[in-house]
Parts: C-alpha cells; sequence; structure tokens
C-alpha cells in the first residue's frame, strides 16, 4: 500500500488517511538558526547520553540562553553518576533531541543538537535559572541544571511535495 494511504494510527496500516492529509511528504533539512529558532519555541525535549547501562534518553525541560540550551533535570543524583568525568573542565557529549509532531497531519519537526555537557554547580552560574520555569515538576526533587553547547545541528521538518 503507498505510504499516503495508510493509516498511522491503525496497527496494520491498512485503513486510508483522511483526503486533505494524504499528500506526499518530503523531509527538509533545516540549518542552524532554523533548528535554534524552532527549539525556542519548545520546553521538553529529551537528554540523550551513553550511561553506564548503555544509551539513554531522559526527559529535560529546557530553554535557550544565547546559543546554548539550559535543561532542568529531574534528579542530580542521576546525571551525577553518569554525566561527569572527574576532570576538571572535561565534560561528556550529549544529544538534545526535541521535536512537534503531529500524527493525523503527518507533519512535524525534529532537532538533534550535540554538545558537551556542562554542569551548572556553582550560585552564580544557577541564579539565572531559578524561577525560570526549568524546576522539576516532582515536588522535593532538587533542581540541578545543565548547560549544552551545541556544535552540530540535525533537524528535519516534513513538507509537503
Amino acid at each position: 500500500m503507498p505510504d499516503d494511504e495508510a493509516d498511522l494510527s491503525s496497527p496494520s496500516g491498512s485503513a486510508s488517511l483522511d483526503p486533505g492529509v494524504a499528500a506526499r511528504r518530503v523531509p527538509e533539512r533545516l540549518g542552524e538558526a532554523e533548528c535554534l529558532e524552532l527549539l525556542a519555541t519548545g520546553t521538553l525535549a529529551r537528554l540523550v547520553f551513553t550511561s553506564r547501562y548503555g544509551l539513554t534518553a531522559l526527559p529535560v525541560v529546557y530553554r535557550i540562553d544565547g546559543e546554548s540550551i539550559v535543561l532542568g533535570t529531574w534528579d542530580p543524583a542521576v546525571f551525577d553518576d553518569d554525566l561527569r568525568t572527574g576532570i576538571a573542565h572535561a565534560d561528556y557529549r550529549v544529544a538534545v533531541e526535541a521535536d512537534q509532531i503531529d500524527p493525523e497531519a503527518r507533519a512535524g519537526w525534529f532537532v538533534l543538537a550535540q554538545g558537551a555537557a556542562h554542569h551548572l554547580d556553582t550560585e552564580a552560574e544557577r541564579a539565572p535559572f531559578i524561577d525560570a520555569g526549568l524546576d522539576p515538576w516532582i515536588e522535593g526533587v532538587p533542581a540541578h541544571f545543565i548547560r549544552v553547547t551545541p556544535t552540530h545541528f540535525f533537524g528535519l521538518r516534513g513538507r509537503r511535495a
């Protein structure tokens, strides 16, 4: 069955889509500036890194700060064990993935930003992000912030052909 006739919500993919969304989609590669613009419209992403258990992707809240991404993480203990090198000024490389997808319209975008993860440990580093909407959603979990300064972006948007 052609892709434009599949029902993505159906396990078999056999039902037809609404005719208004059946147009063929093609990927559009996004540049760095466009990736940052799209990231600035969101607040929820995934932090992707290699932990002692293998590849890991965890939800985080975020905001853009200049040309970097500041993450509010859920629990410092999780990130301390796997995202600290123990070497001064040496940071782990991570990826931040954010997206906005509409499965019914078969449209959306995603951005993957890769860079070093720097923990904001001092009060001076943390101060601008206290009460900035990056606090954990769970009561009693301490706020922990990580700054990712991307060195590489990859983004795609689905658009009509």
